[in-house]
């Protein structure tokens, strides 16, 4: 079975950048999708990125266009979201989730999850 850990998280000011991970402990991450979704208080959880399972297409938010990137290193079972140009208004829960094969962009189309890290992003 699929169990995703998050890290990378932190307190951080604006402009600056942070790396997240998504790594399996169990199974391989090879055959999966992975999204990142980000959630905040009061608020649905939403799609940040998502990469396919070969890697080979990503899609990301409008909102994080152009500053975020997704990867992933199937070797090391590891998916990667690298977080530029940080905003203020990208302080989230970040969390991980994987399905097979291809992107979903609404979580209920996830059937595995990480517990999350926090992002915050100081003014």
């Amino acid at each position: 079975q699929v169990q995703l850990v998050e890290s990378g998280g932190g307190l951080v000011q604006a402009g600056d950048s942070l790396r997240l991970s998504c790594a399996t402990s169990g199974r391989t991450l090879s055959a999966y999708a992975v999204g990142w979704f980000r959630q905040t208080p009061g608020k649905e959880r939403e799609f940040v990125a998502g990469i396919t399972w070969t890697g080979a297409t990503t899609d990301y938010t409008d909102s994080v266009k152009g500053r975020f990137t997704i990867s992933r290193d199937n070797a090391k079972n590891t998916v990667y979201l690298q977080m530029n140009s940080l905003k203020p208004e990208d302080t989230a829960v970040y969390y991980c989730a994987a399905r097979l094969y291809y992107i979903r962009l609404t979580p209920r189309e996830y059937d595995r999850w990480g517990q999350g890290t926090q992002v915050t992003v100081s003014s």
